[in-house]
């Protein structure tokens, strides 16, 4: 299985659990995700740790900070044809590669469908930023 860099922007197979899923004591994510890496930062002694946002076909509710992923950048990362969000109030922390990080279906082990456009990734960046310093993000830690 190839286990890529993990660099900002760059969408993955993840096992992401939810903050209501994690409050509620779930351990598991129930279903593997795309994720875009938003955040990663070697530390010393403990590798690297990565912060991911989950992308769902779930149309946020109102009021629930996102942004919808292009169709063409949704078919160049090969995802299907439905309508998907980046959720920008909500991500999971994990040292790389930790134990969720999956494989994409069909394609021969690789763990990440492709990169996001820089200027698609810097808005998606700038929302998560704008959820921390409102005090709106929620963090869950996978270690």
């Amino acid at each position: 299985m190839a286990i890529p860099k993990p660099e900002p922007g760059l969408v993955i197979a993840y096992s992401y659990v939810w903050h209501h899923e994690h409050q509620a004591g779930q351990e598991e994510g129930r279903k593997h995700r795309p994720c875009v890496i938003v955040l990663s930062v070697e530390t010393r002694g403990n590798g690297t740790q990565v912060t991911v946002a989950p992308l769902t076909h779930s149309q946020p509710s109102a009021g629930t900070p996102s942004i919808e992923i292009p169709p063409r950048v949704k078919q160049h990362l090969g995802l299907d044809d439905d309508r998907s969000w980046v959720i920008l109030n909500e991500v999971n922390q994990f040292i790389w590669p930790g134990y969720d990080v999956r494989a994409v279906a069909g394609k021969s082990g690789d763990m990440a469908y492709g990169f996001l456009p820089p200027r698609l990734f810097d808005h998606i960046r700038r929302g998560i930023l704008d959820s921390i310093l409102m005090q709106r993000a929620r963090v869950t830690r996978r270690d």
